[in-house]
Parts: structure tokens; C-alpha cells; sequence
């Protein structure tokens, strides 16, 4: 899963938020050195990213892009999943998804002090372009695959995804839905189990 659906699966524990944020770029033995909750979010967010991994409808996504997209295939599917959860927020939220990236980005400032430097960079241009936001469109997210696709060290063809994503557009929402399902009752089961 992408930004949005890790910090939505965090629920309201701002360090629990924080932590699966920054869960890829905490590599190693660093993560001992982060304070407990922390710590927790970024078991949290390698535990959603096994599970999304191995599912069997999330693979099934990713084997239809793989032909066009190869490797990144993943990647791409991750960003869908995060469009749908971003066109549907009202399903999933109290509160718009306006409201929750602002609030989110203001959260960010009281943990810069946490923030690897890696996350601190790519954090700038996040709430410079608003992505949870742009999240919500398909100009936005041919905007997201357009940026990431300058940045790769292959041909990804990513800046061609957006139109992938219009061609087959209901069956993504589709798997989508059925997978998203599945992974809020593995999180919330994880969250029990997670010691403050």
C-alpha cells in the first residue's frame, strides 16, 4: 500500500501514524532506537506490506499490469489502491481528506526530530503537491506515476499508468474494495496484539 492507506490504517495514535509513515526508510538495528510506539508503526507498516504482498487479489493486480509495467508493476498498484481509498474517503472518514492531510502535515512538524532524512525530503515535495490529496484524481495521480517515472533508473513506462488505470477502471475499484476489506481486519487484529 501507498502513503495514505498506511497512514489511514494507523487510526487516531499520532506515533503509531508516524511510524508506518517512515516504515521504509528505518533500515537495520535503527529501529531500536526509536521510542516504543514508533517502533510499533513500523513493525505495523512491514506487517501491511507482507500481507498486501502475498494477497491473492492484490497479485492478481499486479499480474495484469506486470506485461506493460514489469517491475513496477507493484509500485503501480500500490498508487491505485491509494486512488480508490482517496475517491472513497467518505466511506472510510468523519472527515474530508483535506482536513486529514492538513492535519496530518501539521503532525509531521512536531516529529521532524524522528523524520529520517530520506522521509524529510520526500516529505517537502509531498505537502508541496498536496499527494493525499491529488491522491483523489486521475489528473493527480498521472501527475504522482509522471514524477516517479523521471525518477527511475529504467524505462517504467509508469507515465503511461494513469491510462491503464482508465481503461480497466471499475475492475481496479473492484479488487480494490475486496482486498482493502480483507486488510482493515488484519490490521485491526495486529493492533491488539501491538505493547505501548
Amino acid at each position: 500500500m501507498n502513503f495514505l492507506a498506511h497512514l489511514y490504517l494507523s487510526g487516531d495514535d499520532a506515533d503509531l501514524k508516524i511510524g508506518n509513515f517512515i516504515g521504509d526508510h528505518i533500515k537495520g538495528k535503527t529501529i531500536h532506537l526509536l521510542p516504543a510506539q514508533i517502533k510499533n508503526g513500523v513493525l505495523l507498516h512491514r506487517k501491511i506490506d507482507a500481507f498486501t504482498d502475498q494477497h491473492p487479489v492484490v497479485m492478481q493486480t499486479k499480474l495484469r499490469l506486470r506485461p506493460e509495467f514489469h517491475k513496477y508493476a507493484p509500485v503501480i498498484a500500490d498508487i491505485y489502491y491509494d486512488h480508490f481509498l482517496a475517491v472513497n474517503w467518505d466511506r472510510f472518514s468523519e472527515i474530508s481528506l483535506h482536513q486529514y492531510a492538513s492535519e496530518f502535515y501539521r503532525l509531521t512538524d512536531e516529529y521532524t526530530h524522528i523524520l529520517p532524512a530520506r522521509t524529510q525530503n520526500m516529505l517537502h515535495y509531498m505537502i508541496t503537491h498536496n499527494w493525499l490529496v491529488s491522491y483523489a484524481t486521475l489528473e493527480g495521480i498521472d501527475k504522482v506515476l509522471n514524477g516517479m517515472s523521471k525518477r527511475t533508473s529504467f524505462n517504467s513506462g509508469m507515465e503511461k499508468a494513469a491510462i491503464a488505470l482508465q481503461d480497466n477502471y471499475q475492475l481496479y475499484e473492484s479488487e480494490f474494495h475486496e482486498f482493502f476489506a480483507a486488510l482493515e481486519q488484519f490490521v485491526l487484529d495486529e493492533r491488539k496484539l501491538l505493547i505501548p
